[in-house]
């Protein structure tokens, strides 16, 4: 008879995640359990904060600053705990780069930009601290668990959002979509939802307990009724983008089961979305009536001045944050308040034409780097572990699931001006985090053995 498999003696572990174990073959690694401690409670309670936004849902945990707490003792802790898989160093990767050169190019834009003072308060306030969190999620990671628990704790505060929303800010019949949410708008909210969703499918497919199951699926329930609710059209093109990638790419389900779960979906939306909801998504194909179309102030004619900026401003950009003021100022439409004409001064309305126009096509390049450099990261795991046999399987569901997600933020950002929000730099770090933990190291690295070690 076979003997169970022991960790080699010669291996010197030096904890959950250790850059030893990961010189085994994947299929023969032990399963680490190491439990929940004070960095990763922090990095838990800013997601929760920074994506789920729950302080704002219960105005009572708003007076104890959780996101400017968590984030700071975060970053002390990492810090201060620079030992085996959470070395600084083993964030070295191709999303690293570019979000660091995302940060450095919008902090260049700052001195050109149109207004300086909102340039600045956007890469400070926003970009910077979303970017440094991102890095410190990633690092504060010691093994596949800790992922899971992190894209547990993402997908559980989106499903309490929902909830909260759909209970707070009831439809009426001039009012048939939410709208004046916590910090979301219904866009953004419904971008939102499908980033969440193909995380809870990852729970009721690779849980073992039922409970968790159970609740993932109700979770992933209350999202599709969320989405439907929330009336975007990005939102239900990002949607359709999941459902998709679910449908031809999610290797680790069988496909029979595969098509059955996009049934139900459909079914969801058959039975829970209104004539008006309907008429609204009509509108995808059928855009002539539609003021992103035929207005001014709509998506088409926007992103016509946002490719004038850029082309003026290629280097630099306008400045980060500056959209809305190059709208205002050197827009044609601009030359109207001379008559007394109000003049919106909108968003972009499109993340990467947000960036390119904002920061210049360097910040673009760095941008959609980010994006696509996780993304292949995480394609990479997949085959990685799909190649390592069955002991790898919910590795390799997991790395499919990010990377469903980001196709979700991709295509729901293609359609609102996502380019510094949580939502992005969160799924970055999950995903730098799964490519951390599963990476081989340096072969030129050598076993530790012991005195007398066979």
């Amino acid at each position: 008879m076979h003997e169970p498999w022991r960790a080699p003696r010669a291996v010197v572990a030096e904890g959950p995640g250790s850059p030893a174990l990961w010189l085994l073959p994947m299929e023969r690694r032990p399963v680490t359990t190491a439990r929940w401690d004070p960095l990763l409670i922090c990095v838990a309670i800013y997601l929760a904060t920074a994506v789920g936004r729950v302080h704002e849902l219960f105005p009572a945990l708003g007076a104890l600053k959780p996101t400017l707490v968590a984030a700071a003792l975060a970053v002390v802790l990492y810090l201060l705990h620079q030992a085996g898989a959470r070395r600084i160093e083993r964030l070295r990767s191709a999303t690293t780069t570019c979000a660091l050169g995302l940060l450095v190019w919008s902090a260049l834009s700052v001195p050109g930009a149109l207004s300086q003072g909102m340039a600045f308060h956007i890469v400070t306030d926003n970009l910077a601290k979303a970017i440094v969190m991102c890095l410190v999620i990633a690092g504060s990671v010691r093994s596949v668990r800790d992922v899971e628990r992190l894209i547990l704790v993402y997908f559980s505060v989106t499903v309490v959002y929902t909830g909260v929303a759909l209970s707070r800010f009831q439809l009426g019949a001039d009012n048939w979509r939410l709208s004046h949410l916590y910090n979301y708008d219904a866009n953004d909210f419904a971008t939102l939802v499908a980033t969440a969703l193909p995380l809870g499918l990852y729970f009721v497919l690779g849980q073992r307990r039922l409970v968790l199951r159970l609740l993932a699926l109700a979770g992933l329930g209350l999202l599709v009724v969320g989405e439907i609710r929330s009336g975007s059209r990005g939102g239900f093109l990002a949607l359709l983008a999941v459902a998709a990638f679910v449908l031809l790419r999610f290797t680790t389900l069988p496909a029979r089961s595969r098509f059955v779960g996009l049934l139900v979906i459909a079914a969801v939306l058959a039975t829970t979305a209104s004539d008006r909801y309907w008429t609204q998504m009509q509108t995808i194909i059928n855009p002539q009536q539609d003021y992103n179309a035929t207005s001014d102030a709509g998506r088409l004619k926007t992103w016509e001045r946002g490719f004038t900026y850029l082309e003026a401003h290629p280097v630099f950009g306008v400045g980060a944050g500056n959209f809305p003021v190059a709208e205002g100022t050197i827009s044609p439409l601009a030359r109207r308040q001379e008559y007394g004409i109000g003049v919106p001064w909108t968003t972009a309305h499109n993340s990467f034409l947000q960036v390119g126009a904002e920061i210049g096509i360097p910040g673009l390049l760095f941008f959609v780097g980010l994006i696509v450099s996780a993304f292949v990261g995480l394609r990479r795991v997949a085959r990685r572990s799909l190649q390592a046999g069955a002991a790898a399987q919910n590795t390799a569901r997991l790395a499919q699931s990010l990377m469903t997600a980001l196709v979700g933020f991709a295509v729901g950002g293609f359609f609102l001006s996502l380019a510094y929000s949580d939502v992005l730099y969160a799924l970055a770090a999950l995903a730098l985090a799964l490519q951390k933990v599963t990476r081989p190291d340096d072969p030129r690295r050598r076993l530790a053995v012991r005195p007398g070690a066979t």
